[in-house]
């Protein structure tokens, strides 16, 4: 895998050798090449309302929370999740969802650019029933035609932005109703997942929810978040203050 998403890289620069590549990387630690390095080595799998069953917890949960309400996907890909967050928000909240926001962070800037530009392929959106169709989307044209476009509407609920979750800082300072952090800390090892899970806890309101992928288990965590539903967590702490 490594080979083959690196190589790209090699022929767009006219490299024969990895090893010179790895002599350009090391030579400048600011180089622009290190985010293109990462780029290439990313995963990005999504698709909209992938993992179906967290859209309607979310969507509860959004009703009995103060508003605006706020919500973090920490891992926003090309932007199908963010999306089908901002459009369950919409469905949930009506006209109050105007007022709510989805900050969507990925390490890769080319994705983060695919997101923003909300721009879809008829395949990516084939899933989507006919009525989320015609409410959340425009038809392409001219040199979008045959694709479709994210509604204005729906796309200023979303801000883009890049954040690795191992930077020793974050830019995000208030807390979350939600956060999505899904199919990410498979690619961590457990005391890797255990920082990151600490450093959501202060990210997430008293109240929030923490939704997971499919494929991890935060049980490990347990002082931390526990489990409320299928890969649904919340704050230790705010269990801890219902049984009280």
């Amino acid at each position: 895998m490594v080979y083959s998403r690196l190589s790209r890289r090699l022929r767009e620069l006219r490299l024969k050798e990895f090893s010179t590549y790895l002599s350009i990387l090391e030579a400048d630690p600011n180089s622009k090449e290190w985010q293109l390095f990462t780029n290439a080595l990313t995963t990005n799998l999504t698709a909209f309302f992938r993992e179906a069953h967290h859209f309607p917890v979310l969507a509860e949960h959004a009703l009995g929370c103060p508003q605006p309400v706020t919500v973090w996907c920490s891992a926003a890909s090309t932007g199908e999740e963010p999306y089908s967050i901002a459009m369950t928000l919409i469905e949930a909240l009506g006209s109050r969802a105007g007022a709510a926001s989805v900050v969507a962070t990925d390490i890769d800037t080319q994705v983060l650019a695919k997101g923003a530009e909300g721009v879809f392929t008829m395949e990516q959106v084939s899933k989507l029933s006919p009525e989320r169709l015609k409410r959340f989307f425009l038809k392409g044209s001219g040199a979008h035609s045959g694709k479709v476009l994210i509604r204005p509407e729906v796309a200023a609920m979303v801000k883009f932005q890049r954040l690795n979750l191992l930077d020793p800082g974050w830019f995000l300072k208030d807390p979350f109703d939600a956060i999505f952090c899904r199919n990410v800390m498979i690619y961590f090892d457990k005391p890797t997942q255990g920082k990151i899970l600490q450093r959501f806890a202060p990210l997430l309101k008293p109240h929030g929810l923490m939704f997971a992928g499919h494929s991890e288990n935060f049980s490990f965590a347990s002082q931390t978040f526990r489990l409320r539903g299928q890969t649904v967590y919340e704050l230790a702490s705010a269990r801890a203050k219902v049984a009280t």
